[in-house]
């Protein structure tokens, strides 16, 4: 009888495991059979299709912005939630399911160009109703990405479906038209000021995500903590001179997210400072060239900086749409100059 009996148990929990063939995944994170590059997932597998509302988020890493993500699952209406990154693990499935209602929360490691191009990986990014990209190495997201069926779907959302797509360090990176890979290693503000043509700074014009506002753009991120600024400023040097292209920067600390609606209208989420970084064609750099440092002077006016301090409901307004200065409030302006590598601001 006991024999019979642990026997019930054992097949018991054989069927149990046979007839939710996820619930491990769901508690544990594991691999899902049939879903390529999937780490995880909490929720209800089954696929539901919820009225979305566009948004753009924009983190400088650190420390994660609960209102940022609360923001973006409200645009969501509570459909799917797909996270994707090259490395590391499922944290964000936990975090997100508990921060709001969501149908499921699912986290895809797409480390190599083979699961990039998987029809099953982009189907699951097509199907989400929201999407962030994680932090970690903004060059694998290139090197794995770009030119795929997984850069295509992230295109999809944010141009055809019109789901809010958000990411935080590296993810936030990619989200310009513009971008800085760091793919030799992370180059530092003095190096950049020094030569602005140093080997470190990588920069790609229109080869992976279509954001909408962001096709002049270039992000940058962990501003104040690292003291980005000026290899900020040196990015957007050599984007004109390399490009003929008056660019436009948008920058968050840590624990501080940018976020944009639909109609382009930007607010700062966090706790530190948020900057938007406005160049002037008549106002180009007097030396950008290499081995040289930068000299971007023009009377002590070379670059038109709008910073916004962030609060926890959303601080500021500002038009990413266009850019224009005289739509911008709740924050303050500043100028800000390089005079032979040297950050000038006031």
């Amino acid at each position: 009888m006991r024999h019979l009996i642990i026997t019930v148990i054992l097949l018991g929990g054989y069927l149990i495991s046979w007839a939710c063939p996820f619930a491990d995944t769901i508690k544990a994170g594991k691999h899902i059979p049939g879903r390529p590059a999937s780490i995880g997932i909490i929720g209800d597998t089954a696929n539901v299709n919820t009225p979305v509302k566009a948004g753009l988020v924009m983190i400088g890493g650190g420390r994660d912005v609960d209102e940022a993500f609360k923001w973006m699952i409200d645009r969501s209406g509570g459909g799917d939630v797909v996270i994707i990154r090259a490395s590391g693990k499922n944290g964000y499935n936990p975090y997100i399911y508990g921060l709001g209602k969501v149908n499921s929360v699912e986290t895809l490691k797409i480390d190599s160009r083979e699961l990039a191009n998987n029809d099953t990986v982009a189907y699951i990014i097509r199907n989400a109703e929201m999407l962030f990209i994680a932090g970690g190495d903004q060059s694998n997201y290139m090197n794995y990405w770009r030119g795929t069926k997984t850069m295509d779907a992230i295109n999809y959302l944010l141009n055809v479906k019109h789901a809010p797509v958000g990411g935080t360090s590296a993810g936030c990176a990619i989200m310009g038209g513009i971008y800085y890979s760091g793919e030799n290693a992370s180059v530092t503000a003095d190096q950049a000021l020094a030569n602005p043509y140093n080997p470190l700074v990588k920069l790609y014009n229109d080869d992976l995500l279509h954001a909408p506002f962001l096709k002049s753009v270039i992000t940058d991120q962990h501003y104040i903590t690292r003291d980005r600024q000026g290899r900020h400023v040196a990015f957007l040097s050599r984007i004109i001179k390399d490009w003929n292209l008056f660019a436009n920067g948008i920058a968050a600390d840590e624990h501080t997210a940018v976020c944009v609606d639909e109609n382009g209208h930007a607010i700062v989420i966090g706790t530190s400072k948020a900057y938007f970084l406005i160049t002037n064609s008549q106002k180009p750099p007097e030396v950008c060239e290499p081995g040289k440092p930068l000299t971007w002077d023009n009377n002590h006016q070379a670059i038109r900086v709008y910073e916004v301090q962030g609060s926890a409901t959303g601080n500021g307004s500002f038009d990413v749409s266009n850019f224009n200065p005289t739509q911008a409030s709740g924050g303050k302006w500043q100028w800000w100059w390089v005079e032979a590598g040297k950050l000038k601001r006031q």
